[in-house]
């Protein structure tokens, strides 16, 4: 029978969001994998599936999370990861490999999936939906992400400013995730189009270390690389109004 690698999204670190089939999908897989940086530190990922499973049940993986630079680099650290999770697959039925936030938005676990059904073909891919960091910081921010007919758009700073402004210069609410170092960037994108008022970030969100500022405040300095940024829609016309 093919073995099953299961893709879990664990949400943003708050273990209570984890979603009832997470839990269930975490429990019940043979092997839990978590991607580890290489310095060995603990990740959010880690650290929530601790809540829900034994420490001997957990395989600790380097996926070079922190590398951005040499892309060499990168990949060889995916192949390794992918010939390790590899290996677990063809000694154990289900394997379930933990992301925060959702395994199909910016996850390592896409490209996990990819090397490993290479490696092992036959292998059934699944993944399990998780809580966002932008719905768990609009959920204690108060920020409303979507009204009606307006559009949500989620940028990932990496790629640039300059495509994060011309979502800012959109209609709708948009979303900035990876932005960490270009703080003060993104505070002056949001000042040229004129949405720096309303917007706020957030990290750490739901750890003892949480943050949640202002937009304003982007201009003290770097944040950390997992920080979220929510720039609301423009709303006028009162209830309804974009219905």
């Amino acid at each position: 029978m093919s073995s099953k690698l299961i893709g879990v999204g664990v949400g943003p670190g708050d273990p209570e969001l984890v979603t009832v089939k997470g839990v269930n999908a975490l429990r019940a897989a043979e092997v839990v994998v978590v991607p580890v940086m290489d310095t060995g530190e603990r990740g959010r990922a880690e650290a929530t599936v601790l809540h829900y499973v034994p420490a001997e049940k957990v395989v600790r993986i380097v996926f070079a999370l922190n590398e951005r630079t040499d892309r060499g680099r990168r990949e060889a650290a995916w192949d390794a990861a992918g010939e390790r999770v590899a290996g677990l697959l063809r000694a154990h039925a289900v394997i379930a490999f933990a992301t925060i936030g959702d395994p199909n938005v910016y996850s390592t676990f896409t490209y996990l999936a990819q090397t490993v059904s290479e490696l092992v073909p036959g292998t059934v891919v699944e993944s399990v939906p998780g809580i966002t960091a932008m719905q768990d910081l609009a959920a204690r921010s108060g920020a409303v992400l979507a009204e009606g007919t307006e559009p949500l758009t989620l940028v990932p700073v990496t790629a640039g400013t300059t495509v994060l402004k011309d979502a800012l210069n959109g209609p709708g609410t948009v979303v900035a995730y990876k932005f960490g170092r270009q703080a003060a960037d993104v505070a002056e994108a949001l000042r040229e189009t004129g949405r720096l008022d309303d917007a706020l970030w957030g990290s750490a969100l739901g750890l003892e270390s949480e943050s949640i500022r202002p937009a304003a405040e982007l201009l003290d300095g770097p944040l950390p690389y997992l920080s979220t940024l929510i720039a609301p829609a423009r709303r006028e016309g009162g209830r309804g109004g974009k219905l």
